[in-house]
């Protein structure tokens, strides 16, 4: 059915026509736009889509187009010349997002090396151990370098998911594992804590300790996490594996089956395990035909000793 992807198109196709040199030259509040216009691209080929997000992404830090929204938007120098996280969490984690993929789609080098800069920030010094982004309740947003509170730790649900979807950008863009187990440690630990296992109580904020009397609720004033817990859920499958020529990779332990299309051939693979809670993993492959392509599984870094990349955290004993 393509009833909503012709109201999403509609509405695309207009920003696409406004938002141009000459044009509409100031970027979204909130950014959230980048990140569908590419999986517009991905879906339709146009690459006025694809275009259009990289010009949002462009204007940021650029006074000549607008006033300035400051660090608290990511808005206070151009992309390509930042290097710190700053400003609220959530909206750096889908910006960081919208600018992975825009540079794996283009190519674009100052964009790649930017981006970089942008991960080892977050994840070599602003990350809470379970993922989470955000320390600071004062504006929602990253503070400084190994600013990581514990009781006070704000952490919001949905910079987790932005954090993991930022983490799944940067794997397609580099093809390395180190940012899957960002991925996986938020999927554990800094997404899910955001609801209840009943499925109907929220956090906002996941704070690492509490001396009592903080609970989840059944709803907030400003509902961007319950709902955004309802989308990333179904989204998880998407992140189990990937391709890339004749290259297969198996990125999460997670049972269940899937067909994937390589360059020359479709492999069925299929996986049977209880992880987290067991760590034995039994990955069958069955391709449609005899000809070769390279099988690339994941080994954990927490079987490996390291927590998280970039060593902010470490185990108190080594195990084999």
């Amino acid at each position: 059915k393509r009833s909503l992807l012709d109201v999403a198109l509609k509405n695309a196709d207009l920003i696409s026509k406004e938002f141009v040199p000459g044009g509409q030259q100031y970027p979204p509040g909130h950014q959230e736009i980048e990140i569908g216009l590419v999986k517009l691209y991905r879906v339709t080929g146009d690459e006025k889509y694809l275009k259009t997000a990289g010009f949002l992404i462009d204007l940021r830090g650029r006074p000549e187009t607008h006033r300035l929204y400051g660090e608290y938007a990511q808005d206070h120098r151009p992309v390509v010349e930042q290097s710190e996280a700053v400003g609220h969490a959530v909206r750096a984690g889908y910006l960081y997002c919208g600018m992975a993929d825009v540079a794996a789609l283009t190519g674009d080098k100052a964009m790649v090396a930017a981006i970089d800069r942008l991960w080892e920030s977050a994840t070599c010094r602003k990350l809470h151990l379970t993922g989470g982004i955000g320390a600071r309740a004062d504006g929602e947003a990253f503070g400084a370098d190994y600013e990581l509170p514990n009781a006070s730790a704000y952490n919001e649900t949905c910079a987790a998911i932005a954090n993991a979807l930022w983490n799944q950008s940067m794997f397609l863009l580099h093809g390395d594992a180190k940012y899957v187990d960002v991925l996986e440690r938020v999927i554990y630990n800094g997404f899910l804590s955001g609801v209840a296992p009943t499925g109907d109580r929220f956090f906002y904020p996941n704070p690492l300790e509490s001396s009592g009397g903080y609970s989840r609720s059944p709803w907030f004033g400003c509902a961007c996490c319950p709902v955004n817990v309802v989308r990333f859920i179904p989204s998880i499958p998407g992140f189990i594996y990937a391709t890339r020529g004749d290259v297969l990779c198996v990125n999460l332990f997670i049972p269940g089956a899937a067909t994937l299309r390589l360059k020359d051939t479709d492999v069925e693979v299929s996986q049977e395990t209880r992880y987290p809670w067991d760590g034995k993993v039994r990955i069958m492959v069955t391709p449609a035909s005899t000809r070769t392509f390279t099988l690339n599984v994941r080994i954990p870094g927490w079987a490996r000793n390291q927590p998280v990349p970039g060593g902010l955290y470490r185990y108190a004993e080594d195990v084999k």
